[in-house]
């Protein structure tokens, strides 16, 4: 065998086989201003094309990481042959909502424009958050553009109602983790990160305003909402609201209830909780129509 044709026949073995497992970190998805952003990937071994998770950190608006934060859906979303992108978006006291939201947007643009580098498929991609970020997830799902455009969003303790939630820690603060509500705050995050420093009439409606829940409407992407019924940050009810409004519109929406959780993936330790992770799983598939 001559060496082109070995060449050649090294080529199409090497075509025929499964493609690696790509795991990256630090990988700059955008710089606003001069400000790195970066993401970390997980793309599983075979050709794809993949459906994906972008995943946004909670962390109070102020705090919080792409590599702790949104751990625990790493090891089912691979599990389940999803590639995964654990994103950055710039926080308070610096930065404000805006800002996090257009970081949010340009992340799911990245992915797309780069599926075919990542073996994804950009008809199947989800945006999935916790806490701080389960707000922004819920915002983005709520505000989508067709450049955005999203197959599904899971919510995991995400406010939905940021009036109501600020009225209930106003009016019943037996009910909430105060002392880790007013530290994010003391550090622009919580509803500062909103841009509002007090509950009167001005800050209330800004509150109204930004809340996703008022922007429910008919051709939204689906919702799956994980929540803690014992979350003492985000209270629970915020979830069913969601629900409720989409149901009306007609936007399929569900809801996973943590019997006992509190306000935390982490802390969802115990062996009768853990069901969130297949009952999550079987839901994206039986919604994005995987097999």
């Amino acid at each position: 065998m001559t060496r082109g044709c070995v060449l050649v026949f090294a080529a199409a073995c090497a075509a025929l086989l499964p493609a690696a497992a790509i795991d990256r970190k630090d990988v700059e998805f955008a710089r606003p201003g001069g400000k790195p952003l970066l993401l970390d990937l997980h793309v599983p071994d075979g050709a794809g094309p993949f459906p994906a998770a972008i995943l946004v950190h909670g962390g109070g608006f102020d705090q919080g990481s792409r590599s702790t934060n949104v751990r625990p859906l790493f090891e089912p979303l691979a599990g389940a042959g999803f590639a995964w992108f654990s994103i950055d978006y710039r926080m308070g006291p610096e930065f404000h909502l805006p800002q996090a939201i257009e970081d949010v947007n340009t992340a799911i643009k990245w992915v797309k424009a780069n599926a075919k580098t990542y073996h994804v498929d950009p008809n199947k991609v989800v945006l999935a958050g916790e806490s701080a970020g389960g707000y922004l997830v819920n915002y983005v799902g709520t505000h989508e553009t067709p450049a955005t455009r999203l197959a599904a969003v899971v919510d995991i303790y995400g406010g939905t109602d940021y009036e109501a939630l600020a009225i209930e820690r106003r009016d019943h603060p037996e009910r909430f983790n105060m002392a880790s509500i007013q530290r994010h705050m003391a550090n622009g995050g919580g509803i500062r990160f909103f841009g509002v420093d007090q509950l009167d009439a001005a800050g209330l409606a800004k509150l109204h305003e930004i809340s996703p829940l008022y922007a429910v409407h008919r051709g939204m992407p689906p919702f799956l909402c994980i929540h803690g019924n014992k979350d003492d940050q985000v209270a629970y009810s915020q979830s069913p609201l969601m629900c409720a409004a989409m149901k009306k519109v007609g936007a399929p929406c569900e809801i996973i209830t943590i019997e006992g959780g509190g306000h935390g993936m982490g802390n969802w330790k115990a062996p009768e909780m853990q069901h969130w992770k297949p009952e999550m799983i079987a839901w994206l598939k039986r919604t994005l129509q995987l097999k």
